[in-house]
């Protein structure tokens, strides 16, 4: 016959466990994200330097096994393309540039206990480049990401995460790479790198 007092006791460990095994995860990110790969393409080039700001992030995680999550990362940063001075008058200093990935991927713990301590991280998609200047147009590209990363568990269903990660996306471009007509400002590049430090707070159910 079922001891009926022990079912309290029953229900309480079912429901620790799967909190403890959940896997569906959301994680807002704040980072730091610097960045190179572009030129001018005046004669010789100059470089197009890439200003450092802040970037945000959301990623979204799902199961594949006990220790890799599938992520679909979002991320977006404002910044600008420091330019050199030319003999044209009234050429700009600086192109605001928007940019934007859309990655699928996944991590991987080496942690003793699932979902924690240090991970693995990478993903494949696409970067999409804004530029916010009269004559220029949004660029879309392929991309990737690869990063390491820490876990802390903060409770049952929070986490906070610490990240290191880069990104590659091919640019392949002689010049002119954002013109669509009466450009005043000529950008080529073959690859560009970012490298971003960011810190995350997860939600898991």
């Amino acid at each position: 016959m079922v001891d009926l007092r022990c079912l309290p006791l029953a229900a309480t460990m079912l429901v620790a466990a799967h909190a403890a095994h959940a896997q569906n995860a959301v994680t807002l990110y704040g980072g730091a994200r610097t960045g190179s790969g572009f030129e001018q393409a005046t004669t010789p080039p100059t470089d197009a330097d890439m200003k450092s700001t802040g970037a945000v992030s959301v990623g979204i995680d799902w199961p594949y096994d006990g220790r890799r999550p599938l992520q679909l990362l979002l991320s977006h940063q404002r910044t600008r393309l420091l330019l050199a001075p030319t003999t044209t008058g009234g050429s700009p200093n600086e192109l605001p540039l928007n940019v934007s990935y859309v990655h699928l991927g996944g991590l991987n713990y080496f942690g003793d206990q699932p979902f924690q301590g240090p991970y693995v991280a990478g993903g494949l998609g696409i970067t999409y480049l804004s530029p916010n200047l009269q004559g220029t147009s949004s660029r879309v590209r392929a991309s990737m990401n690869v990063g390491v990363g820490y876990q802390f568990p903060l409770g049952q269903s929070l986490a906070l995460r610490t990240e290191l990660r880069g990104y590659f996306t091919l640019i392949d471009s002689q010049g002119s790479f954002f013109c669509s007509g009466g450009c005043t400002v000529q950008i080529k590049g073959d690859l560009m790198t970012q490298v971003e430090g960011m810190v995350g707070l997860t939600v898991r159910f």
